[in-house]
């Protein structure tokens, strides 16, 4: 039987797993089982058929991803924050207040279940502004100042983007940031964790995709990488922009009477829209290689650059972070009516009916 495309997150002791029609999220609860917030998925490019068209639908997944990801973010942190809320309430219980102040302790240090789309939707241009700061406006910036101190040009003269070596020095000033980012969140325990659910993720799904039982004892021995991995796709959108800025820039017509940063600041930002198309085709690119088989040669040349990012994104999970994995990953397959499963000391909140519940069993 074909493998369904499945794809997930790594969040705050958990996994968000993704089937064509489901959305689940599993999370580590601090009394030790696994709590599950689950439902069907309708992507948007379902809705609107216009936005499967290759090339389109790179931008629109991400987004969507995005979006998905918030959300499932802020469940996790709320059940992460369970604990501290249990511990605000033994304190006020054992300085000796009321049941009602217990109970106001308790609630003060537990947040909102879930986010507003208000709330999200400020994470998500917040997210935006930063990464066009980061990954636009500082590398083009730098660039330019980089290749005119060497020329003997003022620092904020023109940035020379008719020259392919120009956009390739600015292709290595984003990896370094990129590079630099995840070196230095890594070495916090909390995103050390997330980075293991992340390995966690990526050795679930080569489970399912080998077509081996979904055990802790299977999931084990895979690797931490998968070709499909958001991280990957970064780091494509990252290599195919140099190429990409190289051949486009040189038929830009530019205001004559634009110069120095007022010139480069237009530059800078005309790249803004360019990332979408930039988008789609990373993310075919990526979709092609996750196609290819595992032993392939072409398949391990694509996969190479981002395997080598994904070796600072991925931290080897331990057996009760993938049994973490493998509920989220079950739950999606039983959505999509894929998969029957049992499950053990899973607990789960409004759960909608799975697929399982109303399609027959496909073998």
């Amino acid at each position: 039987m074909k493998k369904l495309d499945v794809g997930g997150q790594a969040v705050i002791e958990g996994v968000m797993m993704r089937g064509p029609d489901s959305m689940v999220i599993a999370v580590r609860s601090p009394d030790g089982s696994i709590l599950v917030k689950d439902g069907r998925w309708l992507p948007i490019v379902k809705r609107f058929p216009l936005l499967k068209l290759p090339l389109v639908r790179g931008a629109v997944v991400l987004l969507e991803s995005m979006v998905n990801g918030m959300q499932a973010l802020s469940f996790s942190a709320s059940v992460a924050m369970d604990e501290e809320a249990e511990e605000a309430a033994r304190v006020a219980t054992a300085a000796g207040k009321s049941a009602a102040e217990v109970d106001e302790a308790r609630d003060k240090a537990k947040p909102s279940e879930t986010l507003t789309a208000g709330a999200i939707t400020l994470s998500l241009l917040s997210a935006f502004v930063m990464g066009i700061g980061l990954f636009i406006y500082l590398p083009h910036a730098a660039a330019t100042a980089l290749v005119n101190l060497v020329s003997g040009l003022p620092l904020t003269a023109e940035a020379p983007v008719d020259s392919a070596f120009f956009h390739g020095i600015v292709g290595v000033i984003k990896m370094s940031v990129f590079v630099t980012y995840i070196l230095l969140i890594r070495r916090m325990p909390d995103i050390k964790r997330v980075f293991q659910y992340h390995g966690a993720e990526h050795k679930s799904i080569h489970t399912y995709e080998a077509g081996e039982e979904l055990t802790t004892e299977n999931a084990r021995k895979w690797p931490t990488f998968h070709p499909r991995c958001g991280t990957s796709f970064l780091v494509f959108v990252i290599i195919i922009s140099i190429g990409f800025f190289a051949g486009i820039f040189p038929l830009i017509p530019f205001p004559p009477d634009l110069a120095g940063w007022k010139l480069n600041l237009l530059q800078a930002s005309i790249k803004i829209p360019l990332m979408i198309p930039i988008a789609g085709i990373s993310y075919e690119v990526i979709k092609f290689a996750g196609k290819l088989p595992k032993t392939s040669s072409l398949m391990r040349w694509m996969s190479w650059p981002g395997m080598l990012m994904q070796k600072l994104t991925t931290i080897e999970p331990d057996d009760s972070q993938l049994e973490v994995a493998l509920v989220s990953l079950k739950r999606a397959l039983e959505h999509e009516g894929a998969l029957q499963p049992t499950y053990e000391n899973v607990r789960f909140i409004e759960p909608s009916a799975p697929a399982a519940a109303r399609v027959a069993l496909q073998t």
